[in-house]
């Protein structure tokens, strides 16, 4: 009897260790789930575009110490620029040459000099820059400094009649510093604007009467669009 019961148990032990086998096997495995990555925008590449705005230039003439009045020079530019960007983390590092066509004209008459009006214009100039910005995925903002020049005309006009009697141009060396800011919205397309500070000092400039000092300071506000060469959108956890 004591055997039956034995082996009654035994059965019903084993019958029992069959059907949670069966059980665990007929379960589906669970997978942890691999971690979710965000897409991040890598500024790194070199990039080419074009830009347009307006600027205005002060310009204070003086003879001999004698002040002859200052006078903004207005008008609208467009021109392109070309330069490397690399990103470390999310801050962007990156140089940069610019050169613009500018059409900034303006005149008053002068203090010192009877019946005389001095006229100011920037036909071109040129930055050559480095930056340093911090990037928030697609949106870039950016601080810029370096060289500058300026290509300038410098008229005498009779005032009575508007006649020019006498002129000169020079290229002027200075610095620059700027802002701006940048945004992607497409893989490498990007449009932002800008705003750049010119310190251009003073020069001497020698007309065929006189010889002007003239100090210069500029600043320009610019739309920008860039294309750039460089890798896509990376994948960072």
């Amino acid at each position: 009897m004591k055997k039956i019961l034995l082996g009654s148990v035994g059965l019903i032990a084993l019958s029992v260790a069959s059907a949670q086998a069966a059980d665990l096997a007929a379960r589906p495995r669970a997978y942890t789930k691999a971690p979710m990555m965000a897409p991040a925008y890598d500024w790194s590449g070199f990039y080419i575009g074009l830009n347009g705005g307006g600027g205005s230039s002060h310009n204070c003439w003086s003879n001999a110490g004698f002040g002859e009045g200052c006078h903004d020079a207005t008008g609208g530019t467009v021109g392109g620029q070309i330069g490397y960007r690399w990103q470390m983390a999310n801050w962007v590092f990156g140089v940069e040459a610019q050169g613009n066509w500018a059409d900034f004209k303006g005149s008053n008459a002068s203090l010192v000099f009877a019946n005389t009006t001095n006229q100011t214009k920037i036909d071109a100039f040129g930055l050559f820059t480095g930056q340093i910005g911090y990037a928030f995925n697609n949106v870039l903002l950016y601080a810029k400094g370096g060289a500058a020049v300026t290509d300038n005309k410098y008229t005498g006009i009779t005032s009575t009649t508007g006649i020019a009697f006498e002129q000169a141009t020079q290229t002027k060396w200075g610095g620059t510093v700027g802002a701006g800011l940048e945004v992607s919205f497409a893989p490498s397309w990007s449009v932002g604007v800008e705003y750049d500070h010119l310190f251009m000092g003073n020069n001497n400039i020698t007309l065929a009467t006189r010889v002007e000092n003239v100090k210069q300071d500029v600043d320009i506000g610019l739309v920008r669009l860039n294309y750039r060469f460089g890798g896509p959108v990376i994948a960072k956890y």
